[in-house]
């Protein structure tokens, strides 16, 4: 077992270009996936807590649920509705990493929507009294307490990515798992894995691992300074 760890070693610092191509490629699907969640999620989260309509509460229930939903039903649903059958058919995104990175979107939206409202929530409510007494607009008033609630911000998205570039379900069921085209860090360990090829699949994972944890660390710092 010695050897397989020193192989999965040599194997990271090799520059084998499949391997290269698979890490790039996730961080690519997944930044890109965390980017249009950042966009959508925080204006959406930053709504549901300074917002008094009603059925807001409601949302809020639903938006909380969906970080409980599962990924494999994510990649299903949008199997369902891409396939060739499906009323999206012609788009012919099945199996691509654009249809992979509209998954981690989903996955990932959840968690930024939550985030960001619990950081909203933390701001001082004197930061909106303040910004409405001096003028401001509802724009600038959003904007000035999203700067004040920006390490909670940043946090969010930090959750977000985390999640997105670790799911395996969602990405098995829409990528296919093709190899030099749909192939991501979590679904080429699940194959290396099957196939017996330890050294790569430790390999893949240590990448993964090392992407992964550096998030969860300033995940936990941003939510100090945050509260």
């Amino acid at each position: 077992m010695q050897d397989v760890w020193k192989e999965a070693v040599s194997l990271i610092f090799s520059g084998e270009q499949e391997f290269s191509g698979i890490v790039l490629r996730s961080f690519a699907i997944s930044i890109s996936a965390i980017a249009a969640a950042g966009l959508a999620g925080v204006p959406l989260g930053y709504w549901l807590a300074a917002g008094r309509l009603k059925g807001i509460r409601a949302l809020k229930i639903l938006f909380y649920s969906l970080m409980a939903f599962p990924t494999v039903l994510v990649g299903l649903i949008l199997y369902s509705i891409f396939s060739r059958s499906g009323p999206l058919g012609a788009l012919r995104l099945l199996f691509t990493p654009e249809i992979m990175a509209i998954g981690q979107f989903l996955i990932a939206l959840p968690v930024v929507v939550v985030f960001s409202m619990a950081a909203v929530k933390a701001v001082d409510v004197r930061v909106f009294e303040t910004a409405f007494a001096l003028g401001a607009g509802r724009l600038k008033v959003a904007l000035t307490v999203l700067q004040e609630a920006r390490s909670g911000i940043s946090a969010a998205l930090a959750a977000g990515f985390g999640r997105a570039i670790t799911e395996v379900g969602c990405a098995m069921i829409v990528g296919g798992n093709i190899r030099g085209t749909s192939r991501i860090l979590p679904t080429a360990i699940v194959l290396e894995t099957s196939k017996g090829n330890l050294d790569k699949a430790i390999a893949l994972g240590i990448v993964l691992l090392l992407v992964a944890f550096p998030v969860v660390v300033v995940f936990q710092i941003l939510s100090q300074r945050s509260r």
